[in-house]
């Protein structure tokens, strides 16, 4: 199983716009992120969150072929993408599954209502909604949804056997810090030094991922606070800064 970042950015992405920072003015190709989201390939390729970057994201990645999306939460930076399925259903003739929990396929269909409708327009992507609340399958692989909070919203982080992907988390509860146990490689929500209401800061999520205990820890949904080889200085062994484009050859026995 491969993980590819295909954004590690906040939801504004970095550089933000006209800001004269050090991060966003930083030649350092790992202070530039897109929006957050993943793809994983093993005998399929689905990615999780269609992100407001979403066919930049598929272009730098030469993908080719998609055959299913997960949705964490409704908010925008997560799903506006969906609109850009376009061109792998045209090419299949398919619908294209979509998988979320009840109240985040709810407002893709508000957002998106023009894909639903009777009248929908030709050229737009056919999608499949399926909604989830507990593990389901696509090809060779079991997802496992984990429940979170990110403020006062619950919404779902992913388990793929030891992989689990947490972004936009401000709280892990009890009973989802048990589904994590065993997780071998985790990527986690870190927006800032500074505490926030609705995501985690540097510090809590250096706090979580020391409790889950992974092997290795990648660091998502950045802002422009966290320059990457300052950061990634002073973090504990184990855990570092994703990038955009990092990509993540799992052992065969995370399957």
């Amino acid at each position: 199983m491969r993980i590819t970042f295909l954004g590690t950015g906040t939801s504004r992405g970095i550089p933000l716009v006209g800001c004269t920072c050090d991060v966003c003015t930083s030649d350092d190709p790992r202070n530039k992120r897109l929006r957050t989201s993943i793809l994983i390939e093993s005998d399929i390729n689905v990615v999780i969150d269609a992100s407001v970057d979403f066919r930049s994201q598929m272009l730098l990645q030469q993908v080719k072929t998609l055959d299913a999306v997960i949705l964490t939460h409704p908010h925008v930076d997560h799903i506006l993408g969906l609109d850009d399925l376009y061109p792998f259903t045209m090419r299949t003739g398919k619908n294209m599954p979509i998988y979320g929990s009840n109240e985040t396929l709810k407002e893709v269909r508000t957002t998106f209502r023009y894909l639903f409708s009777g009248k929908r327009y030709p050229g737009t992507p056919t999608l499949m909604l399926h909604a989830i609340d507990s593990p389901f399958q696509i090809g060779n692989l079991r997802f496992e949804p984990i429940p979170l909070l990110h403020g006062r919203l619950p919404i779902f982080g992913y388990r793929v056997g030891c992989f689990a992907f947490l972004t936009d988390v401000s709280k892990i509860p009890e009973e989802s810090y048990k589904k994590l146990q065993g997780v071998r490689y985790l990527a986690l929500d870190a927006l800032r030094d500074q505490p926030h209401f609705s995501h985690f800061s540097l510090n809590e999520s250096i706090e979580a991922a020391e409790r889950i205990g992974a092997d290795q820890t990648y660091l998502i949904h950045m802002c422009h606070n966290l320059d990457h080889e300052t950061t990634n200085k002073k973090l504990p062994d184990k855990i570092s800064l994703a990038y955009d484009g990092l990509i993540w050859e799992l052992r065969q026995e995370c399957n």
